[in-house]
C-alpha cells in the first residue's frame, strides 16, 4: 500500500514556522506524504514580512496538476492565495476533486493586517468554501466571511454554522486570539464540539493555524473521518505550541514534529528509568521506599501527557536484604509521578526526571540538609481539583514563580501517606541525590 499524499497550496515562509515549510513538517509528522504548490514567496522572519510575490496563476495550476496526475493527491488544503487570480486558478483546480479539501482562509494576519483582498476574500467565499470539507478561519476571519462578529464561543458557533451554509461540510473556528485563559476552538459539523486548552503565556505560536489545518489535511489523507482529524489535529497543535521554538527576535514558531520527538526521544528516557532502577535496587535504599513504593520517571523533553512519560513498572519495594522492582520500564507506566513531573514542567522545563520517597523523620532531616525543599499541606487540597500531582506542581511552582525546588514534601492527609518527591534535571542527577540521602539514612524507625 502506497504513503497517503497530502497537498498544501500556499505561500512560502523563508523562516520556515508557518505557510508551506510549516504544512510540510506537519503532514510528515502525521505519517502522510507532503506535497506543494507554492502560491507566493514571502521574505519573512519571525518579526513580520518585508517583502512578498505571488506565483503566475498558470503555474499554480501546473503545479496542482502535476502532483496530482503523479502521485495521486489523498487530501488537499489551501493557505496564502496571494490575490484573486491565484486564489481563483486553485479553486478551478480544486473544485471538482474527488478528495477532501481544507480551507485555511488566510485573508488577515495575526496582528489585523489583510493579507487577501477583497476580490480574494470574495473567491474564497464564493469558489473554494462550497468545495471545502472543512474550513479553518481565526476569529478575524470568520468575521470577514460571514459578517457575523465572532468574540465568544457562542458567536464561533453560530459563524460555524453560517460558513456551512455557504457551502462548506463544516467549519473549525479558532479562537487563541480571544480574551480568556483559554483557547477554545469551536467545531461546526454534523456535531457541534469546543476544543479547550489553556493559553501559554508568551507563547511561540507562529504558523499555528497553518500546522493545525495541515495536521487536519494529513490525517484525511490517512482516512480518518473528519472528527478524528479535528481533534488529532487540535492534540498535535496544542503540544506544538507548549514546546514552542524560542528562535528569532519576535513571536517564535511552533514545533511541529514535537510529538514525532517526544517519541524519538523516548528510548533514551527509557533507558535512564531502568538505570536509575538498577542503581537504586540496594539495601542501602530500604529505609527511603515508602509504604506504596517508588516510582522512578523521565520526561522526553516534548512530553504532554502521562503516556509520553517513562517510568518504572511496578514500584520499587522493600524486599528481605533489600530493595527490588518487579519490572522494567514502559512509557505510561506511571499516574502519579507522572503527573507531577509534567505539572512541575509547565513552569520549569528543565527538570525531567522524578521519584517519590519516604517521608520519615530521618528522610527529611536528611531531604532538608542536602536539598531545597518546598512544602504542601495535602488537606488543603480542593474537593473538585482536577487531579492531586497537577494540583501539587501548580501549588508549589507558582509560588515559587515557575523555579522548581530538588524536593517537594507533604504530611498526607486521610487515606493518603507522607511523601517526599525528589526533582532533578536528569536522571543521573536524580540518582545521585537519592543514593546521597540513601547513605546519610540508616534509620528506618521514624
Amino acid at each position: 500500500m502506497g504513503r497517503p499524499v497530502a497537498l498544501t497550496v500556499a505561500g512560502s515562509d523563508s523562516g520556515g514556522g508557518a505557510g508551506i515549510q510549516a504544512d510540510l513538517k506537519t503532514i510528515e509528522a502525521r505519517g502522510a506524504f507532503g506535497t506543494s504548490a507554492i502560491t507566493a514567496l514571502t521574505a519573512q522572519n519571525t518579526t513580520g514580512v518585508r517583502a512578498s510575490g505571488r506565483t503566475d496563476p498558470d503555474l499554480v495550476r501546473e503545479q496542482i496538476r502535476a502532483v496530482d496526475e503523479d502521485f495521486g493527491v489523498d487530501a488537499a488544503k489551501t493557505g496564502m492565495l496571494a490575490d484573486a487570480a491565484v486564489a481563483a486558478a486553485a479553486a478551478e483546480e480544486l473544485r471538482n476533486a474527488e478528495f477532501p479539501i481544507v480551507v485555511d482562509p488566510v485573508v488577515v494576519a495575526e496582528a489585523g493586517d489583510r493579507l487577501l483582498s477583497v476580490d480574494g476574500e470574495a473567491v474564497i467565499r464564493e469558489e473554494l468554501l462550497p468545495a471545502a470539507t472543512l474550513v479553518t478561519p481565526n476569529a478575524a476571519e470568520a468575521e470577514l466571511l460571514t459578517g457575523i462578529s465572532v468574540e465568544s464561543p457562542e458567536d464561533a458557533r453560530e459563524a460555524g454554522a453560517a460558513l456551512r451554509e455557504l457551502g462548506a461540510d463544516a467549519a473549525l473556528v479558532t479562537g487563541g486570539h480571544l480574551p480568556g485563559d483559554e483557547a477554545v476552538d469551536v467545531f461546526v459539523g454534523d456535531e457541534i464540539r469546543e476544543f479547550r486548552s489553556p493559553k501559554v503565556p508568551d507563547a511561540n505560536s507562529h504558523g499555528s493555524g497553518c500546522t493545525l489545518s495541515a495536521a487536519i489535511a494529513a490525517d484525511l489523507a490517512r482516512g480518518l473521518d473528519l472528527p478524528a482529524a479535528v481533534a488529532n489535529a487540535e492534540a498535535l497543535l496544542d503540544r506544538a505550541i507548549r514546546h514552542g521554538l524560542d528562535l528569532g527576535a519576535g513571536t517564535g514558531p511552533v514545533h511541529h514534529p514535537a510529538g514525532v520527538r517526544a517519541r524519538a526521544d523516548a528510548p533514551d528516557a527509557l533507558d535512564a528509568v531502568r538505570e536509575t532502577v538498577r542503581a537504586l535496587e540496594t539495601p542501602e535504599m530500604a529505609p527511603l521506599i515508602p509504604e506504596v513504593g517508588t516510582t522512578v520517571a523521565v520526561a522526553p523533553e516534548t512530553a504532554t501527557e502521562p503516556a509520553d512519560v517513562a517510568a518504572s513498572e511496578g514500584r520499587l519495594t522493600r524486599v528481605p536484604g533489600g530493595v527490588r522492582a518487579p519490572g522494567g520500564a514502559a512509557l505510561g507506566a506511571s499516574s502519579h509521578v507522572a503527573r507531577l513531573l509534567l505539572g512541575v514542567r509547565e513552569h520549569d522545563p528543565a527538570v525531567t526526571a522524578a521519584c517519590n520517597v519516604r517521608a520519615s523523620d530521618a528522610v527529611r532531616a536528611a531531604v532538608e540538609e542536602e536539598l531545597s525543599v518546598a512544602t504542601v499541606d495535602r488537606t488543603e487540597e480542593p474537593a473538585d481539583v482536577g487531579g492531586t500531582m497537577d494540583w501539587v506542581a501548580e501549588r508549589v511552582l507558582t509560588r515559587r514563580d515557575g523555579d522548581a525546588p530538588a524536593a517537594i514534601a507533604d504530611d498526607g492527609a486521610h487515606g493518603k501517606e507522607p511523601m517526599i518527591r525528589l526533582l532533578a534535571p536528569d536522571a543521573a542527577t536524580l540518582r545521585d541525590r537519592v543514593l546521597s540521602l540513601a547513605a546519610h539514612v540508616d534509620d528506618e524507625s521514624d
